[in-house]
């Protein structure tokens, strides 16, 4: 077992039963995957090679951040075109998903210009196969300092068989292994025998209401694969991720009498110590959920953003934080909520220099429930296989620290879902990074996956 920075690899499992088993492929669609098959296949993908990098570093230079995604948007709807697909696009409408399971309070409320696009490939000749999602997200988080990048994060640059750029890894490369994946059998001669959804999401770094969007439009599958850049790890569960924000109020001072005022920075830290009181008591061993208990620290809470103040000579009057907080699966949200609140209600009575603090407390980005997947379910031994079938290695099982839009398709969509994707890293960094041979040996497995999970037909 291999480990990766970040995550927890996880070999075994206690879950539900294992989801019903699928019916068999009709023989008219199934095809035997031998070495001429598998060959050809990897030729395919190769002889691709220069458009996947070509594609990739167009996505990158497109600079998705928050609020700026149309521009990949419209890249992606040029490829899903490109690929013979039927294309939609369609906003977010906060009035429809609002009060469904799983949304989120958007941080960016303006939808406008801001649209999913997904595209459909519709078998000729009626389903005779099992349908699949392909899911990814275009949005990227913003480049950080630009002077500690080697080379300017939305300028792609190749070196040493890597693609560096924001969102190179995290996920842009995985939208193109999708791509790459379908016109691969397409070039062999073939087609899934089973519908296949290709969809570019917004917001997935801070709400999923991009997600949640497609499965409030009713788009169903047999399963889901989100090509997410983790290693080539197959993920069975993920944590839940909250962000709280909170706003605390002091009294400002002249600093010729500092002892008349009350920092609201320096409360804004203590209330955030008492948080990491918290934290540490969701990682006792005795706290950790069996998904984790190998990871020494499952459950992080980040201080991620935090402005307070007006002027160097005044005792800041205000201050608001941005605090992350892990938890896990299982856990429900008013719960969280519920202890974080009576965590701070604990820190503000414990130290006196709070007691005339004023503190409000709100929720807007990722109000994001946990979830597991059964290693055991048909999908997900048929992904483990196809990744024995490229990579000649066993598969290594992935709890992930952090949440992705699989809870979507596994919560409330009615679809078995997980993450599967190349191989990088920096993601949220400097200098972030995905490997070009990775990416393709992607495209490799998740053709390979489509030609088993859904039939082939000839295209």
């Amino acid at each position: 077992m291999r480990g990766i920075p970040g995550f927890y690899l996880t070999e075994r499992h206690n879950r539900a039963p294992p989801q019903t088993e699928i019916p068999s492929l009709p023989a008219e669609v199934t095809m035997p995957i031998d070495e001429t098959f598998q060959s050809d296949l990897r030729a395919a993908i190769a002889a691709r090679r220069g458009q996947a990098v070509e594609r990739l570093t167009r996505l990158v230079r497109a600079r998705t951040t928050l609020g700026n995604e149309l521009a990949g948007q419209e890249i992606m709807a040029g490829i899903f075109d490109e690929m013979g697909l039927e294309v939609e696009t369609f906003d977010v409408d906060p009035d429809v998903i609002g009060k469904l399971p799983g949304f989120s309070p958007p941080v960016q409320p303006d939808y406008t210009n801001r649209p999913n696009v997904v595209a459909r490939h519709t078998p000729k000749g009626g389903t005779k196969g099992r349908s699949l999602i392909f899911n990814g997200h275009i949005d990227v988080v913003p480049p950080g300092e630009a002077s500690l990048w080697t080379t300017p994060a939305f300028e792609p640059s190749i070196r040493d068989g890597r693609i560096y750029g924001r969102g190179a890894g995290d996920m842009k490369s995985g939208l193109v292994a999708y791509c790459l994946a379908f016109e691969a059998l397409r070039d062999l001669g073939y087609a899934p025998a089973a519908p296949v959804m290709f969809q570019s999401v917004i917001e997935e770094e801070c709400t999923g209401n991009g997600a949640l969007s497609c499965v409030a439009r009713g788009y169903r599958a047999d399963a889901a694969i989100i090509p997410e850049p983790f290693q080539q790890t197959i993920m069975t569960s993920q944590l839940g991720v909250m962000w709280v924000t909170i706003r605390v109020m002091g009294k400002p001072a002249h600093v010729l009498e500092a002892a008349a005022g009350t920092s609201a920075i320096t409360a804004a830290y203590m209330l955030f110590e008492g948080l990491r009181e918290l934290e540490a008591e969701w990682n006792k061993p005795e706290s950790i959920h069996p998904e984790f208990r190998g990871h020494a620290h499952p459950v992080s809470f980040n201080l991620g953003r935090i402005n307070g103040g007006d002027w160097g000579s005044t005792v800041p009057c205000s201050a608001t934080m941005l605090v992350r907080v892990g938890f896990y699966p299982g856990t429900s949200l008013k719960s969280v909520k519920s202890t974080i609140e009576a965590n701070i209600a604990a820190t503000k009575a414990k130290h006196p220099q709070l007691a005339n603090v004023g503190i409000k407390i709100c929720y807007s980005g990722f109000q994001a429930e946990g979830c597991t997947i059964d290693p055991d379910a048909p999908f997900m031994t048929l992904l483990a296989d196809t990744h024995r079938q490229v990579m000649k290695e066993e598969p290594v099982r992935l709890a992930s620290t952090a949440t992705t839009d699989a809870r979507f398709f596994a919560l409330y969509g009615d679809t078995p879902a997980t993450c599967y994707g190349p191989i990088g890293g920096s993601y949220h960094g400097i200098d972030e990074w995905v490997s070009i041979d990775s990416m393709l040996n992607v495209g490799e497995v998740l053709a390979l996956f489509a030609a088993q999970w859904c039939g082939l037909a000839k295209a």
